[in-house]
């Protein structure tokens, strides 16, 4: 059975499990004197408090979906007093998207423990990515392979804005299409219908500027894609393959993007002497 057929089963579980976990004197519904044969959250009680009826929260209990709409997934989730990552499992299992606002974040920070990992990779070029694809962090090698990013000011240091805008980065790919698609897609996902000023600023600006992030927006294909083999150029070595794969972080979603010499090619030989070749690079956190 495929993941999107266990959809209802699993909707169904989550429910009940949540309702049973309640107990009626937190929701304000404590009935003093009275026994209950189960423990938790009668179906009538969770439906009252989000405002549906029996008959309708009943449908869902048995994985009913068609009618649960985000207006009411948000009211269960208020109902059952879900945490956030319960909340975002709830519209995950739905198929739907959560309509709140989203909340205003500071800065993304990369854990010291994250950019030691990426530290470590000696013959890798690696990226932090934040959520929009902003670079947060990269190791020595991903400075020789690309630029040094330290270099380029904050608010331009985005691994899509360069793709489409930086020469140097738009030039280290000799299949670049492909990929700037794959990133469009997922910065799609990620934005998710969200009008965050700094998403709104990198669409807006892209939109403006580059004719193929015009069309590739504009044709809704969103990305899910984590690896692939990408061909790279660089001029003192010509071009060379990399293998790619994107590691997400649980807590902070942020992205580790890890490039490696596929088996049977010289790429680890071109890695090593860009290595040799390039100036300490400035720290990553300047």
């Amino acid at each position: 059975m495929s993941p999107r057929t266990d959809r209802p089963r699993e909707l169904a579980a989550f429910l009940k499990a949540h309702r049973a976990r309640l107990d009626p004197a937190d929701v304000g519904l404590s009935t003093p004197g009275q026994s209950r044969r189960v423990p938790g959250l009668r179906r009538e009680e969770v439906a009252q408090l989000a405002s549906i009826s029996t008959d309708y929260y009943t449908r869902l209990e048995q994985g009913r979906l068609a009618g649960a709409s985000p207006v009411v997934l948000a009211a269960l989730a208020d109902a059952l007093r879900l945490g956030e990552d319960e909340r975002n499992y709830l519209f995950q299992l739905a198929g739907k998207t959560d309509q709140r606002p989203r909340k205003q974040t500071g800065p993304e920070r990369v854990r010291p423990q994250l950019q030691q990992l990426l530290d470590n990779l000696r013959d890798s070029p690696a990226l932090v990515l934040g959520r929009y694809l902003d670079i947060l962090a990269w190791n020595p090698l991903a400075t020789a392979v690309f630029r040094d990013f330290a270099h380029v000011p904050h608010r331009e240091r985005n691994f899509l804005r360069m793709l489409f805008l930086d020469p140097r980065i738009r030039g280290r790919y000799t299949d670049w299409a492909p990929l700037a698609r794959i990133c469009v897609g997922f910065v799609r996902v990620t934005a998710n219908g969200h009008s965050e000023p700094r998403i709104s600023s990198l669409i807006g600006e892209l939109s403006l500027t580059d004719a193929d992030f015009r069309t590739w927006w504009a044709e809704q294909h969103t990305s899910y894609e984590t690896t692939g083999t990408k061909h790279l150029t660089h001029p003192d070595t010509g071009d060379y393959p990399l293998d790619w794969q994107v590691l997400r972080t649980f807590d902070e979603q942020q992205l580790l993007m890890v490039m490696t010499a596929p088996p049977e090619s010289n790429s680890l030989d071109v890695l090593r002497r860009l290595a040799c070749a390039t100036p300490t690079p400035t720290d990553s956190d300047t």
